[in-house]
């Protein structure tokens, strides 16, 4: 029986982007932030091995649910090199970040529930500011708009 030849295994970037959904561009920048990996041929094009389709499904999932890519980069390299992310890899995860997602949609659904009483102006003296200043903790040390100064 006659061995198939390795390159049959791997995808260009375009098949890559076909089969994943994602643009060409975008796998590059993640390429260059060290989330897939790739080969170059002697003809210096990219070669992705089939594994990658899963990685980039993960990278794809993680972003839709509001997972910086840091963490995400930070949760592959916990994974032994290359060894795609399996279904266990991502209940493990996204366990992980549940509690992260969990603060994330406090904080929208308090800045839904009082974006008309609120224009972003730093003041801090207010006593109903639930945005940038829960329960005026920050009224009780100063007046003015220090946290705008404290950004800058």
């Amino acid at each position: 029986m006659s061995r198939i030849p390795e390159k049959i295994h791997e995808l260009t970037v375009g098949q890559l982007s076909a089969r994943s959904g994602a643009a060409v561009s975008a796998l590059h920048f993640y390429e260059a932030k060290g989330l897939i990996h790739s080969r170059r041929t002697p003809g210096n094009q990219r070669r992705y091995c089939r594994d990658t389709l899963r990685r980039v499904a993960f990278i794809r999932a993680a972003q839709r649910v509001g997972i910086p890519l840091a963490t995400i980069r930070e949760a592959l390299a916990e994974l032994p090199e290359e060894r795609t992310p399996t279904r266990e890899d991502w209940a493990r995860l996204s366990e992980a970040w549940r509690a992260e997602l969990d603060d994330r949609i406090a904080q929208l659904n308090r800045l839904r529930d009082h974006l008309t009483d609120c224009i972003g102006c730093g003041c801090l003296s207010l006593k109903s500011c639930v945005l940038s200043n829960p329960d005026d903790e920050r009224g009780e040390q100063q007046a003015g708009s220090r946290l705008m100064r404290e950004r800058r």
